[in-house]
């Protein structure tokens, strides 16, 4: 894909897109130029989809495949859930350890656990681990001192 970017001085702002195919890149930035770039696109059995962010649980990370969590629906994002975080940049999301980022507003309950760790219960009412690297900044967030 090429991408042609001109910064100017003066006139009005303008933005061409041209494309062959509507592709999920193709999709996700008409998303961002029409203001839904609160959605997600990813592949569910093959077929491309789009969610919002906030029906999001949690995502995680198996053998370098991202795939996000809803309370009824698995899709496969593409990138890692570092690019992921990096392109949202939305507080919401927390990463939660190595292989898991979690979307705290979708959070039931805690549970401390030994050596430092935390149970978390999201909506879905699937059991996660805050692993002790990342609890303490957990507890800062919850303190609203992120």
């Amino acid at each position: 894909m090429k991408i042609d970017i001109k910064q100017i001085t003066e006139g009005e702002e303008s933005l061409v897109l041209r494309y062959k195919e509507l592709t999920p890149t193709v999709n996700r930035i008409l998303g961002i130029l029409r203001d839904q770039d609160n959605r997600i696109w990813g592949r569910i059995d093959g077929e491309s989809v789009a969610i919002n962010r906030d029906e999001i649980l949690y995502l995680e990370s198996v053998d370098e495949k991202v795939f996000a969590y809803t309370k009824d629906k698995v899709l496969r994002l593409d990138g890692s859930l570092t690019s992921f975080l990096m392109e949202v940049e939305d507080d919401a999301f927390f990463r939660s350890s190595k292989s898991v980022v979690i979307n705290v507003n979708r959070v039931k309950s805690l549970k401390s656990l030994s050596s430092n760790r935390i149970d978390v219960t999201m909506e879905g009412d699937e059991h996660l681990i805050i692993s002790r690297r990342y609890a303490s900044e957990f507890r800062r967030l919850l303190r609203g001192e992120r």
